[in-house]
């Protein structure tokens, strides 16, 4: 396929979107729950019968999640700064974005979401505001906050807050990327610990990715960091003046590059196993030449959207074994979409109180362990499940709850077999709901392009 047929293609669903968005008038609607069967009914849900499981609740909190549905209800919270490819567009210009966060929630994990766009850019008044939400919510999505404010946003609701908190664009990517890399360690023979990484771009999704993969044993000193002003070194005295502000990448900085290489990314690339790439939608960023510089038997995950860094098919022609990216039409693709579901289901499931570096690796490593254990396994041009393999969800939340339980992060204590059942059920009851609500024309069908 040429380049102008795939960007024709990917062209489409923005026109599709603009058809189709207006008709629906978005994504996400709030339906009951409990019966209705007749009007004296609200005398049960409503006053005055509510207010006995308000009392129950004062006088013992924890049943909050007994009679509400806060325990199976996620916040997605975004300031609008960093959204997608699209940069700081603002709150409303993003909720269209956090209203299919929600769709993904609720079709892939059966969980509740709401979108929640936040009308500030000021870091304290935007942890303050989600602290304030505990109360509605069992946990809390972070989304397209610009860096380096992501990463002081996370770090200070998670020690805040007393359920989980959890921004995708850095847990969520780290997760899937390392459930990717293991599958293609397996194909090529190579070990974590040993091979040596190139990271191109260290925004929130590589900064995030680099903390996983060395809690997940990767060996920092065989890991190369690479920004837009160049490899990043313990002589980069631009990141060491700010590093207030930019604690994360300072610490790369200090924790990595041990031969104390310099240059940009044809120097990164050079003998690495693997490329890591999180940077900007510009085909030729990442040159050929580059590639056939790496080891034998070269990984490139190329993750920019709509277009990579480097088309796949010029990194296969330069040398590389496996190539994934962020596309959905091109084989291997990295998707958030196989994560945060999955995670946030046997988070809630258990009511974790957070989501710790163990829950996201037991996570990647379930979502690896499916890929491999399928009929078919994994191949140079399959290293993943897509989100058409609905088993996958399950599995993932088990694994991540079972952590939970294991790291005595979890409220409530539940074997594999009861999370799996529990599980099934909830994301199954969400499918069969919306096609359900499709089938009766109460979500109406899509009108033809015009």
């Amino acid at each position: 396929m040429k380049p102008e047929d795939v960007l024709a293609k990917a062209r489409k669903p923005s026109k599709d979107a603009l058809r189709l968005h207006p008709f629906y008038r978005g994504k996400i609607q709030v339906l009951p729950k409990c019966p209705v069967r007749e009007l004296s009914d609200f005398a049960i849900w409503y006053t005055p019968g509510v207010a006995a499981p308000c009392k129950a609740i004062h006088a013992d909190p924890d049943l909050v999640y007994e009679y509400t549905n806060r325990g199976n209800a996620v916040a997605v919270v975004s300031d609008g700064t960093r959204v997608l490819g699209l940069g700081d567009i603002g709150p409303a210009a993003s909720l269209p974005v956090m209203e299919g966060k929600a769709l993904l929630f609720k079709y892939l994990g059966g969980v509740d979401a709401t979108p929640i766009c936040l009308g500030t850019r000021d870091s304290d008044e935007l942890v303050r505001t989600v602290e304030l939400l505990e109360p509605s919510f069992g946990g809390i999505n972070l989304e397209d906050i610009a860096q380096p404010k992501c990463f002081t946003v996370l770090d200070a609701l998670r020690e805040r807050m007393t359920i989980p908190v959890w921004h995708d664009d850095q847990q969520g990517t780290a997760t899937v990327v390392l459930a990717a890399l293991n599958n293609a360690l397996e194909i090529t023979g190579k070990r974590l610990g040993e091979v040596r990484i190139a990271m191109i771009g260290m925004g929130a999704a590589n900064v995030a990715t680099y903390r996983l993969l060395k809690a997940a044993g990767a060996d920092p000193a065989g890991i190369v960091g690479c920004d837009s002003s160049g490899i990043l070194h313990r002589g980069r005295s631009d990141i060491e003046s700010a590093r207030e502000k930019s604690v994360d990448k300072w610490r790369v900085c200090r924790e990595t590059n041990e031969e104390n290489v310099t240059g940009g990314i044809s120097e990164a690339l050079e003998g690495a196993d693997v490329c890591l790439a999180f940077s900007r939608s510009e085909p030729g960023l990442i040159q050929p030449e580059w590639i056939r510089r790496m080891a034998s038997d070269a990984i490139v995950f190329a993750c920019a959207n709509p277009a990579p860094e480097i088309w796949p098919w010029d990194a296969q022609e330069a040398g590389a074994r496996i190539v994934a990216t962020g596309r959905g039409d091109f084989p291997n693709q990295v998707n958030n979409s196989l994560g945060f579901p999955a995670i946030f289901r046997g988070v809630l499931d258990v009511r974790a109180r957070t989501i710790s570096d163990g829950m996201a690796i037991s996570a990647a490593d379930a979502l690896a362990a499916y890929a491999r254990a399928r009929e078919h396994g994994i191949r140079e041009d399959n290293i993943l499940p897509t989100m058409e393999e609905w088993e996958v969800f399950p599995r993932v939340a088990v694994a991540t709850a079972r952590k939970a339980c294991e790291e005595g992060l979890a409220c409530i204590e539940m074997d594999e077999a009861a999370l799996l059942t529990e599980a099934r059920r909830k994301i199954a009851e969400a499918r069969d709901a919306t096609h359900l609500l499709m089938h009766e024309g109460l979500i109406p069908a899509a009108p033809a392009p015009g």
